[in-house]
């Protein structure tokens, strides 16, 4: 480890982290890798240590060695007190809100929030008596005007995964810490090298770790970061709800994060590349990548991120279902699929609706979210360009 000019020893860098924490050969054997720890029973050699319950584990639904290694890593990338590894993203982001309210309870959730959560949030938190209201991503401060005495918890997601809001992090951490509340950020699309919530105020974050923590598009995981104040109530509400990832699925989220840094880096310049390429064709009206100087949001990114992610929108004049159809039917390297984080380039039409309600969607002409994997920039730009010139020509 490196030493500072004060002569302390500087923090360790995030490709050092990825690449050495949650590794324990020693207690392994030797090897490099903690292996894969399948298991529900955990024996115990006497009835005094099973009275006393003080095993580092106990059963096997509240982690192993594997799902610890993971957690290890994600902790000190976020900053974090602790970090509980659970089966998916969904399960994180459930997890987090109910970890924040009872009965009678209010939460407030951004309008660009990844829809699945909405859809918890409107169907099983509203049975538990939970109120639900949505916000316009880019209020900041004015967030305090929606605050009820019953506000528990605030669930931001930066940027937005359909329309790529940022969102004022620090000003909607002090609005929730003013009125009472917890401040969750969902962090997917950066990941904790690019963006840290919990320094900017947050009191939770969550990762859908199927995403760029995996990175393969082979196995499903999520994960809940948190200050100490905040970590007994999530791990109360996890072991409560019995959630708990398995040591075949653990092993992949450690095996992708091992590369995570190197492969951010790539994501990110391929990205970047298509969305400045994409600004300058014919057809295209906006594209939706904030660390783009044309994003409304520019200047949020740059003062709150170190780095972009994979994913960004691009608007298309308007034209009729034939054209999106013509576009994404004859694509040859992107392909159509839910997720987004694996090293193949993705194409999904974006219709928004329902998913809007505080501030609806206003923009006209066709949405499309682009993934770019780690196909050859050229080659994608070419499958772009035919697609665009078949959009035209269906118009």
């Amino acid at each position: 480890m490196s030493e500072n000019k004060s002569g302390n020893a500087a923090p360790p860098s995030v490709e050092t982290i990825l690449t050495h924490h949650g590794r324990l050969p020693e207690d392994q054997f030797g090897f490099v890798n903690t292996p894969v720890y399948r298991g529900s029973t955990i024996l115990f050699k006497t009835l005094d240590d099973l009275d006393a319950q003080e095993q580092r584990f106990l059963y096997g639904r509240a982690g192993n060695p594997t799902t610890e290694s993971v957690e290890a890593v994600v902790t000190a990338l976020e900053g974090a007190y602790r970090t509980k590894l659970v089966p998916s993203g969904l399960a994180a982001i459930t997890i987090a809100l109910l970890s924040c309210v009872k009965a009678g309870d209010d939460v407030l959730i951004c309008d660009s929030a990844y829809e699945p959560g909405r859809k918890f949030a409107d169907g099983f938190l509203a049975r538990m008596g939970v109120t639900s209201r949505y916000y316009d991503p880019r209020i900041g401060e004015g967030l305090a005007g929606l605050m009820q005495p019953n506000t528990r918890a605030i669930l931001a997601e930066s940027p937005g995964s359909l329309t790529f809001e940022i969102q004022d992090i620090p000003a909607l951490a002090r609005v929730a810490r003013a009125g009472g509340a917890r401040l969750i950020v969902d962090n997917s699309w950066a990941s904790p090298l690019y963006h840290k919530p919990l320094a900017l105020g947050a009191d939770l974050v969550v990762h859908s770790g199927t995403k760029m923590f995996i990175g393969h598009s082979d196995a499903f995981a999520g994960t809940i970061s948190t200050t100490e104040e905040a970590w007994k109530d999530v791990e109360n509400t996890r072991a409560l709800l019995g959630f708990f990832t398995s040591g075949d699925e653990a092993f992949l989220v450690a095996r992708g994060l091992k590369t995570l840094a190197i492969r951010m880096k790539e994501h990110q310049e391929r990205a970047l590349a298509i969305a400045r390429w994409l600004e300058e064709q014919p057809e295209v009206v906006s594209v939706l990548h904030p660390a783009l100087p044309s994003h409304p949001d520019h200047a949020l990114f740059k003062r709150d991120f170190t780095g972009s992610g994979s994913l960004f929108g691009v608007l298309l004049q308007p034209a009729p279902r034939a054209s999106v159809a013509a576009f994404v039917d004859g694509l040859e390297l992107f392909t159509m699929g839910y997720s987004w984080g694996g090293y193949e380039s993705l194409c999904l039409p974006v219709k928004l609706g329902k998913n809007r309600t505080a501030k609806p969607w206003t923009e006209q002409g066709n949405l499309f979210r682009l993934h770019i994997g780690l196909e050859g920039v050229d080659d994608l730009k070419a499958d772009l360009a035919a697609a665009i010139a078949r959009y035209a020509q269906a118009r």
